[in-house]
């Protein structure tokens, strides 16, 4: 059996095409765009090129895209930036208490720096409301941080809502959309973002490159500093054939791509919650079905060890993860999990997260729920 790959959450294989055109462009297109000889032109063209087109599937000026090294550098910057430059009209902050670590361990550094961050508390479903946004806001608010999708049980949080909200208020909006952005239609400019976070390796582009969307209306300095690149905003030369790849994942992300995307995993769900029931596999959703991204699947099964389901599935060729932070191979417990069900929860123990994306199949899925409710069987015996 070939191996099954369903953890596209953490990353996700790079497509064919940008495989040929990063190759192509590390072949021809050399020059550091910011010489002037006629090599550093061409590759500055493309590099203003890309540019055009991220900004357009923005609805974005190009000159609000800043490239970077993807989504933490975008967190990052925009979080301790708009900190320390605007520290003088507030010291408080606001985010969530499931945010993606590049964000968490931000706020909890500018801690250390004497801010003070509120952590917004979801509910059981992982929902967030907006009403406890508005009563944590207060004059010295200077950002809100919220996830635009979150990255373990897929939940989508209410971002034109709180952009609606802060209309009235001078705090910074801040959105990590790094796991929304392959599949939602996002329009800053009408929902009231000013800084948005994106990663290439989530849709299928390179790793080490992203860009952070900041809003022409709001100034920012520069998290990195030395040369003039990216308009004096992000220092060091261009990753040209990373973002050359990063385009072409992105042009391939079509409206009509992204649709048969949402069709296709929400089938491959009910495939596999159909036969867990159909085998009388007990298991609940974690998050809310209703509203999250399409390619995630969180799943608790009661009984059943996620670590231990994993390791055997591994055996077998078949990649899933828990969804909870990995450093230096140690597993740490869900902090999504852990803000949703409180710290003690069975749950955190037994959840397994399911992603889909480029390279699966119905035939994969059949053979992956197949394994799955087999493996399941074997651990409760």
């Amino acid at each position: 059996m070939e191996p099954i790959y369903l953890d596209h959450a953490a990353t996700t294989p790079i497509h064919p095409a940008v495989i040929e055109i990063m190759t192509d462009e590390m072949t021809h297109t050399f020059g550091n765009p910011s010489s002037i000889h006629t090599f550093g032109r061409q590759a500055h063209r493309k590099l203003e090129d890309i540019r055009q087109m991220i900004a357009a599937s923005l609805y974005v000026k190009p000159h609000e895209i800043i490239f970077n090294s993807g989504g933490t550098e975008g967190d990052n910057t925009a979080i301790i930036e708009v900190a320390l430059s605007r520290k003088d009209q507030g010291m408080h902050l606001i985010t969530t208490a499931i945010e993606h670590p590049a964000v968490l361990e931000t706020m909890n550094y500018l801690e250390g720096l004497g801010f003070e961050v509120t952590y917004l508390p979801v509910n059981e479903k992982g929902e967030l409301a907006v009403s406890e946004l508005e009563k944590a806001l207060r004059e010295d608010t200077i950002l809100v941080s919220v996830m635009y999708g979150n990255n373990e049980v897929g939940n989508l949080l209410p971002i034109e809502e709180i952009g609606a909200l802060l209309k009235t208020h001078p705090a910074i909006f801040h959105t990590d959309a790094v796991q929304a952005y392959g599949s939602e239609r996002i329009v800053p400019h009408e929902i009231g973002i000013d800084l948005l976070s994106i990663s290439a390796h989530k849709i299928n582009g390179p790793k080490g490159v992203g860009f952070l969307f900041k809003n022409d209306s709001i100034s920012l300095p520069p998290l990195l500093h030395g040369g003039e690149q990216e308009e004096k905003r992000r220092a060091g030369t261009e990753n040209l054939a990373g973002i050359v790849g990063m385009g072409k994942a992105i042009m391939l992300l079509t409206d009509e791509e992204k649709q048969q995307r949402h069709g296709k995993y929400a089938d491959f769900e009910r495939i596999i919650l159909s036969q867990l029931e159909d085998a009388q596999v007990d298991y609940q959703i974690n998050g809310s079905p209703d509203n999250k991204l399409t390619h995630i699947l969180n799943l608790w099964i009661p009984g059943v060890s996620s670590d231990l389901l994993l390791m055997h599935l591994d055996l077998q060729g078949v990649a899933i993860s828990t969804g909870s932070a990995c450093t230096a191979g140690t597993v740490e417990p869900s902090h999504v999990l852990e803000a949703m069900y409180g710290k003690d929860h069975q749950a955190i123990k037994e959840s397994v997260r399911i992603s889909f994306g480029l390279g699966n199949d119905e035939t994969q899925i059949q053979q992956f729920v197949s394994i799955l409710i087999e493996t399941i069987k074997k651990i409760k015996q």
